[in-house]
């Protein structure tokens, strides 16, 4: 763990060739956006059922600026100019807060891009979100108990579009709120930015319990820059990648209370999406990476979950039932049109969007830092595994996750969503750019969201 930790920390420059590596790989990427863009345009102008107007995001062409335009830009000035360095040298704690802080702004003020109404107060009271079903839930056991029923489409009592599209956590939620006093649209939108803005303390804190404080630190301004932070304002994927994010980072730290509560809260995650069956690689990639007590941790996390999936199965909603119907519903809409051969390359071009061009780079560069897989054999993998570290074992993790979902077939568009609780544990590989780059890539990163942004006129 000592070598990863040295790496990120170390100074001086970067050989030439290395940097060369890494413009090449943008290169690809760009490649690939453009090709996305293109046969996009084309299949739509051909009347290809993608529904994206703007494939490959679920978004339509509308440049745009709005209050939240000079707001943004001032967050990612600051952020590009001292945030890679307050990061380096900043009281752990202080870090954290300021860390949550701006990525509140940052997010509000992307939001606020397109105004107050349609950024905040209605972004989640269409006809197809929770907060259209919120109101008809008088009984949490009921619905519970016929949330399945529910499920497929064409039918008189058939749930709107994301809430049949997920298991019945995600719509607890929001009748949580409302039952608390804390109901509507601003407040759900708002609950959004606010648990969504977490993801850039609790993936530092996984880090730096799993021994890696300098890339703790220095991945903190690549999560405040998020250019997800897009669709974190606002959209229950932003509560989703929190609740991840917290999950594994209870897991991470010590203590079989910890780990026993994380269990619980990605039990619990597993009920706001059938996807999050794939944070399991994640999950197991932590407690594979702590110090000590790996097994009486896993065996802690097991029983978290069992007990938070036990409570959803005694109210009566079965995981396994639900996903089938769901599979079902999913052909029933837009799936059924979308084509597989374009989705499953130009996914990665959105997730390109939701994690910005130092994607490839950060990937290619924690993979030359890995140890030599091929050469390791079973006995040797516990130490292979703390070589790595986190910084290389987390975003491989991820990336299985995510390749994982895509050839599914279930991941047809809107990914740049979906994708975002994992796409917060790629960016842990931004630990391993020098740090003469990193300004650079954080401009790259805060350009791609205020272009998103004001090009284009994203949906949830």
């Amino acid at each position: 763990m000592a070598s990863t930790t040295a790496h990120v920390a170390a100074p001086g420059r970067t050989p030439p060739r290395r940097h060369a590596g890494d413009l090449l790989v943008l290169g690809v990427e760009g490649a690939l956006l453009g090709v996305a863009v293109l046969v996009g345009a084309v299949l739509n102008a051909r009347g290809v059922g993608l529904h994206a107007d703007a494939a490959p995001l679920y978004a339509t062409w509308r440049p745009h600026v709005g209050w939240g335009s000079p707001a943004a830009l001032a967050v990612a000035v600051a952020v590009v100019g001292w945030g890679a360095r307050w990061a380096r040298t900043a009281r752990w704690g202080r870090l954290l807060a300021a860390a949550w802080l701006t990525a509140v702004a940052w997010t509000v003020s992307l939001a606020l891009v397109d105004g107050w109404s349609a950024g905040f107060t209605r972004r989640l009271t269409p006809q197809a979100e929770y907060l259209h079903e919120v109101p008809g839930v008088t009984d949490i056991p009921a619905m519970l108990a016929g949330f399945t029923d529910r499920i497929v489409d064409f039918q008189p009592d058939s749930w709107s579009t994301h809430t049949a599209g997920h298991p019945p956590g995600a719509l607890l939620i929001f009748v949580w709120l409302d039952r608390v006093g804390l109901g509507g649209g601003t407040v759900a939108a708002l609950a959004c930015v606010l648990l969504g803005a977490t993801v850039a303390v609790s993936v530092p804190v996984t880090l730096r319990a799993l021994g890696a404080p300098d890339a703790a630190r220095a991945v903190v301004p690549f999560l405040v820059l998020l250019p997800g932070a897009v669709w974190v304002g606002a959209s229950a994927d932003g509560i989703f990648a929190a609740v991840v994010a917290a999950g594994l980072a209870l897991l991470a730290v010590r203590g079989r209370v910890a780990a026993l509560v994380g269990g619980a809260v990605l039990g619990f995650a597993l009920h706001l999406s059938y996807g999050f069956l794939l944070v399991g690689v994640l999950a197991l990639a932590v407690v594979a990476l702590r110090r000590t007590r790996r097994l009486g941790a896993l065996l802690a996390a097991a029983v978290g979950v069992a007990a938070g999936t036990a409570v959803f199965v005694a109210a009566g909603f079965h995981w396994w039932d639900g996903y089938h119907l769901v599979v079902q519903r999913y052909y029933q809409g837009w799936a059924a049109d979308r084509p597989y051969a374009y989705w499953v390359w130009a996914n990665l071009a959105a997730l390109l969007l939701s994690a910005g061009p130092v994607l490839g780079p950060a990937l290619r560069r924690a993979r030359t830092a890995a140890p030599g897989w091929r050469a390791v054999g079973p006995s040797a993998l516990p130490a292979a595994v703390r070589v790595a570290g986190p910084t290389v074992l987390l975003p491989l993790a991820a990336l299985v996750a995510v390749l994982g979902a895509d050839l599914s077939g279930l991941s047809k568009a809107e990914v740049e969503r979906i994708w975002l609780p994992f796409v917060v544990w790629l960016l842990v590989a931004t630990a391993h750019l020098p740090a003469e780059s990193r300004r650079w890539w954080l401009a790259a990163q805060a350009l791609t969201a205020l272009a998103v942004n004001h090009l284009l006129w994203t949906v949830s």
